[in-house]
């Protein structure tokens, strides 16, 4: 089945405090998952950063719902109780309990004016979505950095080839390669020795180097013809990697042969190239920042 949303898990969660112990939310998390039934991958499927499961995420926000209402406590961290209050609600003949259910109690009503009066004139997320808060914000900065990636893509085709040159140059050394600029700088772009466009360090000691093939093509699609005359010439150079960064795309061909040879080639197009310039701060520049904090609970403990 999907993945439920936080609100189809309160109820459950409610329920399963029942029995009036102190419950980990580790704990909650697993046996929640059993009931809905959740597949070894639906539990593992994880925010659009990558940072948490989703699944746990959502168990997370159904219970931070409920202690706003006064349906459960949280004794300790990562531990939860259920209330007076919340064993009512339980064992009432409920099919679901959501956000507009919550509407009735009066911790709940305090808490969302005080959260309506910070966000104002913003509209309300409960009454909106179905995410979490944290689910929307990720949504949102995802989707904003896909239409970042597609407008540096396009940027990109539009410069010259000795531009395109630095930028590689300038990435390269972000992500650590080439040892100083200087270095890289007269190692990319001096080669154009039988397909290679430059030679650079892999680390700062120059223990090793890495090939480099750089394609500024704006349509063409690269196939396993131009990757094998690529290899060819690291053959040539007994050379054991290489990187052939294109702004274009490569065929499944080309992609199935690197995968099979013994020489480690990585294929970079014009997608991860945009991804890897704004992971690394290359052409980008940061418009805002926003911190989302949460209660130091150490801070908070008596010694």
């Amino acid at each position: 089945m999907a993945i439920p949303d936080y609100q189809k898990i309160m109820l459950p969660l409610l329920k399963y405090a029942l029995d009036g112990q102190e419950h980990s939310m580790r704990e909650a998390i697993g046996t929640l998952a059993d009931q809905f039934n959740l597949s070894e991958d639906e539990r593992k499927e994880l925010l659009p950063s990558g940072q948490q499961p989703l699944f746990d995420n959502r168990v997370g926000w159904a219970r931070t719902y409920l202690k706003k209402a006064g349906l459960l406590a949280t004794p300790k961290r990562g531990y939860f109780e259920i209330t007076e209050q919340g064993i009512n609600v339980a064992r009432q003949s409920l099919e679901e309990i959501d956000v507009q259910f919550l509407g009735q109690f009066s911790e709940f009503i305090n808490f969302k004016s005080s959260k309506k009066q910070a966000d104002k004139p913003s509209l309300e997320f409960d009454e909106i979505s179905e995410k979490t808060p944290q689910e929307s914000i990720e949504l949102g900065y995802q989707k904003i950095r896909k239409e970042l990636e597609i407008d540096l893509i396009n940027r990109i085709k539009t410069i010259s080839s000795d531009f395109f040159e630095i930028l590689v140059i300038d990435l390269l050394i972000k992500m650590g390669y080439g040892g100083s600029r200087r270095d890289a700088g007269k190692a990319i772009g001096k080669s154009r020795d039988g397909g290679i466009d430059g030679i650079i360090k892999e680390d700062k000691l120059g223990l090793d180097v890495v090939y480099i093939q750089a394609k500024r093509w704006d349509a063409n699609v690269i196939g396993r013809p131009e990757i094998q005359k690529f290899v060819g010439a690291l053959y040539g150079q007994r050379a054991k990697k290489g990187v052939f960064i294109t702004t274009s795309n490569f065929t499944q061909d080309a992609k199935n042969y690197v995968a099979d040879i013994d020489i480690k080639v990585v294929l970079i197009d014009g997608q991860e190239l945009a991804q890897l310039m704004i992971d690394n701060n290359v052409g980008v520049s940061t418009v805002s920042v926003y911190e989302i904090k949460k209660i130091d609970s150490d801070y908070f403990t008596d010694s």
